[in-house]
């Protein structure tokens, strides 16, 4: 069955809040794959889907941080959109990619919308 909905990695070690933005990202639209570190969000996206947004916090346990995933996944894949969210204000957060936003935390919808229509998201309903 083909996919319909845009397809979103949210990159996120704290388990309640990975999943109150998995359920924002699903009442947006989207299908979304989880991730707790860096690396299994790499995974996703080396699976060779068609990821249309990766959304991660900055502070993730491991060898990279959400600003290395950022960077990371915009090099390899270009077209992806990223959001980075997190209770860091945005001077304390190092430059994100420029197909990125930012976004204080909590991620509230009206915040995701508009960073959604900012990165004109393919497929998207707010394109």
């Amino acid at each position: 069955m083909p996919q319909t909905r845009p397809l979103a990695v949210v990159a996120e070690d704290e388990i309640l809040l990975r999943m109150q933005t998995v359920d924002l990202l699903e009442r947006l639209g989207f299908e979304v794959l989880e991730a707790g570190t860096a690396a299994a969000a790499l995974r996703h996206f080396e699976q060779g889907e068609d990821i249309a947004l990766l959304h991660t916090d900055v502070q993730m346990p491991g060898g990279q941080n959400g600003i290395d995933l950022a960077h990371e996944v915009a090099r390899r894949w270009p077209s992806v959109a990223v959001i980075v969210c997190s209770s860091l204000p945005s001077h304390a957060v190092p430059s994100i990619p420029e197909r990125g936003r930012f976004i204080g935390k909590p991620c509230i919808e009206r915040l995701v919308r508009k960073a959604l229509r900012a990165l004109d998201v393919a497929h998207s309903p707010f394109a």
